[in-house]
């Protein structure tokens, strides 16, 4: 069970990894010792799963970042990995849903230019056996920036 400062610590963290046991003891009226055993426990506990470094794209030469979904029209277990296979392969795939509707996959992809994308959907998604439709968003602008999860604090922590 979590309680309010865990919830508290979690949402500090997701605001700023960087924390420290310190900043998180003033922070949650801790001492430095009792925020980072907490911390350690939130981790060991697989409730902070990583700690990552959110980098510029465009910084990178990665111009063009689009939606791909996938429909495959062969399905079963061995299609299914071996797509998934390919998906975990690709560094351009950043990330990957399986979906209800149409679509079987999506995939959240960048790319340094237009043939880049191009290549990747011809020469990489629709080459696989199991593929009959790939259909392409690219994303003209981002209005909200991934977010951290909504993290519901009592209403006396807030």
């Amino acid at each position: 069970m979590l309680d309010s400062t865990d919830l508290r610590l979690l949402v500090a963290l997701q605001k700023d990894a960087h924390l420290t046991a310190q900043d998180l003891g003033e922070m949650l009226n801790l001492s430095p010792s009792q925020a980072g055993r907490r911390r350690q426990r939130l981790e060991a506990e697989g409730y902070i799963s990583a700690y990552v470094a959110r980098l510029a794209p465009d910084r990178l030469g990665l111009t063009i970042q689009a939606f791909v979904q996938v429909q495959l029209g062969t399905h079963g277990p061995e299609h299914s990995s071996a797509f998934a296979t390919l998906v975990n392969a690709r560094e351009e795939v950043i990330s990957a849903w399986t979906l209800t509707g149409e679509a079987d996959y999506l995939l959240r992809v960048y790319c340094e230019d237009l043939g880049a994308l191009h290549r990747l959907i011809h020469e990489v998604l629709l080459a696989h056996p199991s593929v009959t439709r790939v259909q392409s968003q690219i994303v003209m602008d981002q209005l909200k920036r991934d977010g951290p999860l909504p993290v519901k604090l009592p209403v006396r922590a807030r």
